[in-house]
């Protein structure tokens, strides 16, 4: 049986109104599996339209940022690294992050574990299935069935990390290496956040202290994408910004995730052994849209599963989050966005479909 949050914890009582339960729905991977499998159902068939636009032929790289220089006792080559960052966040929020220090041997620890997991039996599985958008292990298929007209080809697994940390009890071996996984790579994303601070104009913790990052909301989210055999029809997530301040994500060798880079999609092909690093919409609200969230999207193919874990990093869940003042000027940069606590803004975007970067514009200051 999965853990369950401890009594008491702040995402216990969200205070918005809960949406009604999913209707139980087949998961992808036993859909895909299903002998003779030649065509999709009609309930995961997207209308082509700006789903199926074009991907942009650009031999322009995504930026990478060196980590180890980013950490640098050099002061020099600390400077250079923070700019790099910086000019990373403005021209495609989007960057790989190599040299981090985390040893390879975990992350890949954790694709397979993942897999495992995806492995199990539908009963085994399904004793994560969350009854909540905010409970700390959730299974499920698409992104919110209850509100998704067309679904998309897709099987998660979403487990809080930090503060309080949760597993699945199946497999066994998964608590050990998530336990050390999202411990480590919490240390890389909060020396990213003061490199990104920093490159703001900021002091080096003042992201840090305004999202009291100390209790920052940490959330595993692995993603299983199985081969489709229409895959020009089905999506596997659509066009969408993260909530909180940084995602970190590792994937295996199968390629899938395109970005929105100057209005055309681009595929990305990580480097091994690196991170895909991307800012979040919390970056965007405290830079006061100086740095802005990236549209991004899955798509799917016919020939391999493709499996992603993104950790992603938000402020406390009890942090109201605003523009920093420094960045905020009544004339030219007026104040874009009001505050609202994290985890009711991502309770917001988590119970209804997946839409672009609309609970950005939900909070967003209209008077500008």
């Amino acid at each position: 049986m999965a853990t369950t949050a401890p009594t008491g914890s702040p995402l216990s009582q969200p205070s918005l109104t809960h949406p009604p339960p999913p209707r139980k729905l087949t998961t992808v991977k036993a859909l895909s599996e299903s002998p003779g499998l030649s065509s999709i159902p009609s309930i995961y068939t997207f209308p082509k339209q700006t789903y199926h636009e074009p991907v942009s032929d650009t031999k322009e790289p995504i930026p990478t940022i060196d980590f180890s220089l980013l950490i640098s006792s050099n002061p020099d080559e600390r400077s250079k690294t923070i700019r790099e960052l910086g000019k990373a966040c403005r021209d495609w929020g989007f960057f790989m992050v190599t040299n981090h220090g985390v040893p390879e041997r975990i992350m890949k620890a954790m694709i397979e574990v993942c897999r495992v997991f995806f492995e199990l039996t539908e009963d085994e599985k399904g004793e994560c299935e969350g009854k909540h958008v905010l409970d700390p292990i959730r299974y499920g298929t698409s992104f919110n069935p209850s509100v998704d007209k067309i679904l998309y080809w897709r099987d998660y697994l979403k487990i809080f990390q930090h503060p309080a940390f949760h597993s699945p009890s199946n497999p066994p071996s998964f608590r050990e290496i998530a336990l050390e996984y999202s411990k480590r790579t919490r240390g890389v994303m909060k020396e990213i956040v003061r490199g990104i601070s920093e490159s703001l104009g900021l002091e080096d913790k003042y992201i840090e202290k305004a999202s009291n990052l100390e209790n920052c909301l940490q959330i595993m989210i692995a993603n299983l994408y199985p081969s489709c055999p229409q895959p020009e029809l089905a999506m596997g997530l659509p066009a969408h910004s993260d909530h909180g301040l940084l995602t970190l994500l590792i994937q295996n060798d199968t390629v899938g995730l395109q970005v929105l880079h100057k209005d055309k999609w681009v595929n990305i092909h990580p480097i091994p052994n690196s991170f895909l690093a991307n800012i979040g919409d919390h970056i965007e609200i405290l830079s006061n849209r100086k740095y802005k969230s990236v549209l991004h999207r899955a798509v799917v193919n016919d020939r391999d599963v493709r499996i992603s874990i993104a950790l992603a990093h938000g402020p406390a869940a009890d942090a109201a989050v605003s523009p920093a003042p420094m960045l905020v000027e009544d004339g030219q940069n007026p104040l874009a966005y009001r505050a609202m606590k994290y985890k009711e803004y991502v309770e917001l975007q988590q119970s209804n479909k997946l839409d672009g970067k609309s609970c950005l514009e939900h909070i967003r200051n209209t008077g500008i």
